[in-house]
């Protein structure tokens, strides 16, 4: 792929794979928290580009999109716009941010949700914080809060999603949930919620308890933090 695997002399040759094997050593010895966010990166960019040094690259990537969490989680396109980024770094990246979810994942499967609910908002957080166009996201509960499913209902725009309320009453009662969580993001970064954010949780919570089903939590989820409407008593 151009721009991924460009050769050097050898005295750069022997630099950056100097640098490589102390990199991974100290990785080894040390773990994740020796490490800097460019980095954990730069291991990352060590398998698909091996005859490079990666070090600039990395420090690019997190000067473009902020941190580590956020050059995985960044759109395909906006990846792919970067110098020196091709098809097989962005394939790897993408896979970091999948593992990543599944592991985050695996906390909230076969666990009452409301007993692991820092687990809920570490999952919430890796497959929707860094968004650019808001989604909205329901977690399907049964009578035991174990997760039913985990659908997101609607994509939008960078500060809207339009959110249907029948279409949640209908879907909950074919997945026979007892119970429901509304999430969210603000690509903004502001987890503050709008006044339409406010409504629109009364009107599904007014719907859905008609017929027996709970509304535990509206979240809205940012790369600046979290926010609970429940929390906040505004449902």
């Amino acid at each position: 792929m151009a721009g991924e695997g460009k050769g050097f002399d050898d005295s750069v040759k022997q630099h950056y794979l100097g640098h490589r094997d102390r990199l991974k050593q100290k990785f080894r010895e040390n773990g994740r928290s020796a490490l800097a966010d460019y980095e954990l990166l730069e291991l990352i960019l060590f398998r698909s580009i091996p005859r490079r040094d990666t070090k600039p690259l990395a420090k690019d990537l997190i000067e473009e999109f902020g941190s580590f969490a956020e050059v995985v989680s960044a759109p395909v396109t906006r990846l792919e716009s970067v110098k020196g980024i091709g098809t097989a770094t962005v394939t790897d990246l993408k896979l970091i941010q999948a593992a990543a979810a599944e592991l985050i994942s695996g906390d909230v499967r076969n666990k009452p949700l409301l007993g692991s609910w820092k687990s809920v908002l570490d999952y919430c957080r890796s497959v929707m914080a860094f968004e650019e166009v808001e989604q909205f996201r329901i977690l399907f509960l049964d009578k035991k809060n174990h997760l039913i499913r985990d659908e997101v209902q609607q994509t939008g725009t960078i500060d809207h999603t339009p959110v249907y309320p029948r279409e949640i009453l209908k879907r909950a009662l074919e997945l026979s949930a007892t119970a429901i969580i509304l999430v969210h993001n603000h690509p903004s970064g502001d987890p503050t919620p709008s006044r339409a954010d406010v409504e629109m949780t009364k009107t599904i919570v007014e719907l859905v308890t008609k017929v027996g089903i709970s509304v535990h939590d509206h979240i809205i989820i940012a790369r600046n933090g979290h926010t609970s409407l429940k929390g906040l008593d505004l449902m």
